[in-house]
Parts: C-alpha cells; sequence; structure tokens
C-alpha cells in the first residue's frame, strides 16, 4: 500500500533518487507531517475549496455519504468512486496497492538520472517495515537491477524484520526523534530503547547510516536532547553525518483535509533560532551536522 512515488528527490540520499512512500507507521509523532502515511488503508483527501458542487460524488456514492447534502465522512469507506469522478480535483484517494514489478517500472524510467548522479531508490514511509515483506522484496528487486538503496526508518520493529533486508540496503536514513526516554514515549506513543538498540546493533553489523532528527521549538529543541543526539552519535563508527530537520506545520492541513482535528499545532521553524542548538550538537561530534 504506496501513497505516493515521488521522482528526482534530492533530500532522501545521496544523489538524485526516487522516494517510494509506503502507507503505515506503529508511531503517531505529534507533529507528523505525513499523517496521511499512518494508516495502513486508502483514505479519502478532501479540499473544500476545490470543490466545485457538480454532485458528481454523491450521484456515484455507494454509501449515502450526501445523502444530508454535506460530506458525511462516518459514512465513508474510502472506496474512492467519488475521488474518480472529481474532475476538479477536490477529492483524492490516497493510498492504492502496488506490485513489486509495478514500483520497479517507475524507478526505472530515471536510472540515468541515478548513475549521473550516484542516486538511486530510498523506501520511506510512514514506516517501511510496517509493510516489511514488501519492503524487504522490493529492495532485494531494486539490489539486482544494480540501483543504490536507502531505507528511510525509525527502526522501531522486530529486530528479525529488520535483519531480514540489510543485505539489500546500502546506505540507513535513521528517524531519531528524541533522546529522552519518557519525553519519546509522549512525543511519539513508543519506547525509546528498542529504537536506540536497533541502531546500535545495524552500526555493529557495518550499516553506513544517516542521522534524521526533527526539531520542533518548545518539544525537543532543549540543549540536553542535542547532548543525547550526540552521546547515540558517538557510540557509532558508521555514522556518515546528522540532518536536523526543522519543524513544518503542512502536515495540520493534510489533517484538515482528511477530516481529523487532531494533531501538534506550531508554526514554522526558524533555522536561525536552531543554530545553537546545531552548533552545540556539532561541537560534539565528529560528523557534519547540518539542517535539511
Amino acid at each position: 500500500m504506496i501513497f505516493d512515488i515521488r521522482k528526482f528527490s534530492i533530500n532522501d540520499g545521496p544523489g538524485i533518487r526516487t522516494t517510494v512512500f509506503l502507507k503505515g507507521c506503529p508511531l503517531r509523532c505529534l507533529w507528523c507531517h505525513n499523517p496521511e502515511s499512518q494508516r495502513l488503508e486508502p483514505e479519502l483527501s478532501f479540499l473544500p475549496e476545490k470543490c466545485i458542487g457538480c454532485g458528481f460524488c454523491a450521484r456515484v456514492c455507494p454509501n449515502g455519504c450526501f445523502a444530508s447534502g454535506a460530506f458525511d465522512r462516518t459514512r465513508c469507506t474510502s472506496c474512492g468512486k467519488c475521488a474518480e469522478q472529481c474532475y476538479a480535483g477536490a477529492r483524492e484517494l490516497i493510498g492504492r496497492l502496488f506490485s513489486v514489478e509495478e514500483v520497479l517500472a517507475e524507478v526505472r524510467k530515471d536510472r540515468i538520472f541515478y548513475e549521473n548522479s550516484g542516486g538511486g531508490v530510498t523506501v520511506s514511509g510512514g514506516e517501511p517495515l510496517f509493510q516489511s515483506d514488501f519492503t524487504a522484496a522490493l529492495l532485494r528487486a531494486a539490489k539486482k537491477e544494480g540501483f543504490h538503496t536507502c531505507l528511510d526508518t525509525c527502526g522501531y520493529a522486530p529486530w528479525e524484520k529488520i535483519e531480514a533486508l540489510l543485505s539489500d540496503v546500502d546506505l540507513l536514513l535513521y528517524d531519531l526523534k528524541e533522546t529522552d526516554p519518557a519525553r519519546h514515549l509522549e512525543y511519539t506513543g513508543v519506547p525509546l530503547a528498542p529504537i536506540v538498540d536497533h541502531l546500535k546493533r545495524l552500526d555493529a553489523a557495518g550499516k553506513e547510516s544517516i542521522l534524521r532528527c526533527p526539531l520542533v521549538p518548545g518539544l525537543n529543541d532543549r540543549p540536553g536532547h542535542a547532548d543525547g543526539i550526540a552521546e547515540i552519535a558517538n557510540r557509532l563508527k558508521h555514522l556518515r553525518e546528522i540532518n536536523l530537520m526543522p519543524y513544518h506545520p503542512l502536515g495540520e492541513s493534510k489533517l484538515a483535509r482528511l477530516g481529523r482535528d487532531e494533531g501538534f499545532h506550531g508554526e514554522f521553524a526558524d533555522s536561525a533560532a536552531l543554530e545553537p542548538f546545531r552548533q552545540r550538537l556539532a561541537a560534539a561530534v565528529s560528523v557534519a551536522v547540518s539542517f535539511s
């Protein structure tokens, strides 16, 4: 179940890449910028400002979602029939089933860009280990075709699922959300310990990694978190660099389109205001620390 295949991606690993975004995630980060990736099943996105009132959606809806005139999400099963008829683009079904071969067909189209830039394919999410069998099969097939592979993961999965695909991963993009155990549980809904343990085991297995750390003002932009990242990073022998990702509120508008109102409400994070955090971390580690 995939919700996006993004071409010409330059922030998901080295070179020019194609990033495959899988649905489903075990975390519920307060600041999630891809809430459409959290649930495994397809979801209907609705942009009311694009709606032109043509009524085609109501005519094809099998569940009576428009019986009262307004759109009643409580009846919606995300069948996608309304999205198929919505030529104005107000309704979109997010998530559909792909085969490995269908994904590779898209990836192959940009082979020349990978070869000229040192790029390849990145499997992301959501959490790609949430659909671990598909992710393993996709990475295996990509390696057979000679593509460089990245896995963007939070590391929260049974070790057996991670170990099963290691041989087909060239580089890990490893998400580290928070380094205080209590805060990590509060902010993401899952414990920190297995995530750090898996990162250490991956490093011991010789896997190169890039740490990707979201910075959310008022939550995890404190000096202690910088020190926590440094403590973990300095134990890794195969760490390439650390990317700091300032918070942006784009996920909030996505929540509204999905008919959800929960979530973190914040402002765009200012990289300049977060520069002291970056400097503190950079002074404590031997790898490059940059904003992404």
